[in-house]
């Protein structure tokens, strides 16, 4: 199951992470976060060396304004605090996971 961060634990859960870290920035009403919340819960049952979790932007205004959310779905890879790929829109789990290896 994915995490839920939040403006509470984003620092601790993502930027201090010690492994990378997949957020999905979304909301309860866009169709296509749900159309990828499948994929998203796939990945992160299959996590082995990185963490996965969803930022509600409704939710949490000022992560979505931090990082510039515009589309949604967004989503960032985090490595060592900063951003190290990113992408929007739904996309297969292949190019997402593809992403945690860049």
């Amino acid at each position: 199951m994915a995490n839920v961060f939040t403006t509470e634990n984003f620092e601790k859960e993502v930027l201090q992470s010690d492994v990378p870290v997949l957020v999905d920035f979304w909301a309860t009403w866009c169709m296509p976060c749900k159309m990828l919340a499948p994929v998203i819960e796939e990945i992160a049952a299959e996590a082995d060396g990185y963490k996965v979790g969803k930022v509600d932007v409704d939710q949490e205004p000022e992560l979505a304004q931090k990082y510039r959310i515009m589309s949604i779905p967004s989503i960032f890879v985090f490595k060592n605090g900063k951003v190290a790929a990113s992408t929007v829109g739904v996309q297969p789990k292949a190019a997402l996971k593809e992403l945690l290896n860049k």
